[in-house]
């Protein structure tokens, strides 16, 4: 039987038929689950959540509830959430506010593990690795494909870019380009996730142009803006260098240094 009978499933709640729910989980009213999704033992699903196909919710994971914010009162804010994510043990994901987009999302392929947490507004990409502790606070957008060590922490407002590498117990207090290492609190850079690029097929001459750019943002002297500009030339024969450009074209509150 895919719901077990001490699962609390709230009749109003629309869970594809092969949905697994474990003992003692509870299921809100506004939740919809997409086929091939598991739901381990005393897990929570709340709020307007909905849930695409394939994903894994290991015991004790909270997923939709109220946002921790002040603001919030009651309204009916969303969580959105791909496909054939993983959420461990203790994982926490909020839904948005209002005075944001009304929804937090988190895209595919995703693995959050133990006792992760993501808050209110948040935009994660795909294939994006959270190590046991990583935190979010409210508001961050997480590009595709990025990893964040243990404990590593990112503070409001902020973005980190497409592969970039955020080591155990960074701080992020600026924005993090794209394909960016970094470590320490406050973070601070340290070169090209030349390993992940490669991983995901980028070729030689494509790690070469990032860390190019990555010379021209942090060893030249120059100002972002500056930065920026001395960029677009390189960015018009290099993917790289483009998704790099276009990370530091979307940065509010500057970039680490």
């Amino acid at each position: 039987m895919p719901v077990d009978p001490s699962a609390q499933v709230h009749p109003e709640a629309q869970l594809a038929d092969d949905v697994d729910v474990g003992p003692f989980s509870v299921i809100g009213p506004n939740v919809r689950i997409g086929a091939g999704t598991r739901i381990g033992p005393h897990a929570v699903i709340t709020g307007h959540t909905h849930i695409g196909r394939e994903n894994h919710i290991f015991q004790f994971v909270s997923l939709g509830a109220e946002p921790q914010h002040r603001v919030y009162k009651g309204e009916p804010t969303r969580l959105v959430i791909g496909d054939r994510n993983t959420f461990r043990e203790y994982c926490s994901v909020h839904r948005g506010t209002t005075i944001d987009q009304s929804e937090t999302i988190i895209g595919d392929d995703n693995l959050l593990m133990a006792y992760t947490h993501v808050a209110h507004d948040c935009v994660l990409g795909n294939g994006i690795t959270m190590a046991n502790g990583a935190s979010l606070a409210g508001h961050v957008r997480i590009g595709d494909f990025c990893i964040l060590a243990g404990f590593a922490l990112v503070y409001q407002f902020r973005r980190v870019g497409t592969m970039a590498f955020l080591a155990y117990c960074s701080g992020v207090q600026q924005d993090v380009p794209a394909f960016v290492r970094s470590s320490g609190a406050p973070a601070e850079p340290h070169g090209i996730n030349s390993v992940g690029m490669r991983r995901r097929g980028y070729s030689e001459d494509e790690v070469a142009a990032a860390k190019q750019a990555y010379r021209t943002i942090y060893r030249s002297k120059l100002r972002l803006d500056q930065a920026r500009e001395a960029l677009r030339e390189p960015a018009k024969h290099s993917e790289a260098v483009r998704v790099m450009l276009a990370s530091l074209d979307a940065a509010q509150r500057g970039i680490i240094r």
